[in-house]
């Protein structure tokens, strides 16, 4: 009976040495970054652009993995059933929080089948239209939006995207339901909105700002609180007249279940480290965001917003009688 248990304790602790070792170890390979949306967009950018200089940290590779399909749950899934060793990791915005109340059947629990790494950017969003639409400010547009809603089109990059959430929230704001045009992605909601084919969109910063500087499409105001930097004379729909409107669109970053915790601590710190990076930073404002605080980069920051964005989401996509199977 002694022996058995020594045994036991033998294996037990070779075990936890072996966990150490790799822990250790790790990188010994490049690890995969996967995105839940197609290459080219909001998401997909700010995954590109902290992938390099968390490879250079870690001293491997991060390789993106773009893995598009049913509101970012098809990527999800398949890093929730992913090895836990840290070389499959997945970027994903407020659709993780959202995911849970807007689909009856989820392959995964977005709490409990992932180790949160940390928080990396909240990008502000803007209520945009096509070029020629005919409305000055956002006190014309929502005049004009109510007395024509029949008529009006709004786009956004499927259910569950951040462009359809906006566009929710916005039509219960202005009390008027618009018809709807969802897109695979938000590339394609642009291009049509870009040609005229629809009139109004609420998209990030990272997928408008150039679009609105080059004059090719109409811009009314971000989601935000506050102006934003790089949109400084756009005015915030809080400000005018949507008292209370805030949606910002916040990233973060996972590992599967069971990762060991000495394995995600080097992701966060790789996390932070590109978050530190210049141009990093310089990029990011460029599209009218910005790293997240020091604080923010931890996997307890993470955890804490997720809780909150999946109760803060809940009733109003319940209320709103949205779902898919």
């Amino acid at each position: 009976m002694k022996g058995n248990k020594l045994f036991g304790l033998f294996g037990l602790f070779a075990a936890m040495a072996v966990g150490v070792a790799s822990a250790e170890d790790y990188p010994s390979k490049p690890i995969t970054l996967v995105v839940p949306f197609s290459a080219g967009g909001p998401t997909d950018t700010v995954a590109r652009l902290i992938a390099q200089p968390m490879g250079a940290y870690l001293r491997q590779q991060v390789v993106i993995e773009n893995v598009g399909g049913a509101g970012g749950t098809l990527a999800a899934g398949k890093v929730a059933r992913s090895a836990p060793d840290g070389y499959t990791i997945f970027l994903h915005h407020i659709g993780h929080s959202t995911a849970p109340s807007l689909y009856r059947k989820l392959a995964y629990n977005s709490i409990d089948d992932f180790e949160p790494v940390g928080l990396v950017t909240d990008v502000p969003m803007t209520m945009v239209a096509r070029k020629d639409f005919p409305a000055r400010d956002v006190k014309e547009m929502i005049a004009y939006v109510k007395a024509n809603k029949d008529k009006v089109t709004y786009a956004n990059a499927g259910l569950g995207s951040a462009s359809h959430l906006c566009g929710m929230l916005f039509m219960t704001a202005i009390q008027a339901d618009l018809t709807t045009v969802p897109y695979k992605g938000t590339g394609p909601a642009m291009n049509d909105l870009l040609g005229g084919q629809v009139d109004l969109m609420c998209d990030q910063t990272t997928n408008t700002t150039s679009q609105i500087k080059g004059g090719k499409i109409r811009a009314y105001a971000v989601t935000t609180k506050t102006r934003v930097a790089s949109l400084p004379d756009l005015p915030t729909l809080n400000e005018s007249g949507l008292a209370g409107f805030e949606i910002g669109v916040w990233h973060g970053i996972y590992a599967p279940k069971g990762t060991p915790k000495a394995v995600v601590d080097k992701l966060t710190q790789a996390l932070a480290f590109a978050l530190k990076d210049a141009n990093v930073k310089q990029r990011f404002a460029d599209l009218g965001t910005e790293p997240v605080s020091d604080k923010e980069v931890t996997p307890l920051a993470l955890r804490t917003k997720l809780k909150t964005e999946i109760e803060k989401w809940s009733p109003i996509i319940k209320k709103a009688g949205v779902y898919a199977d």
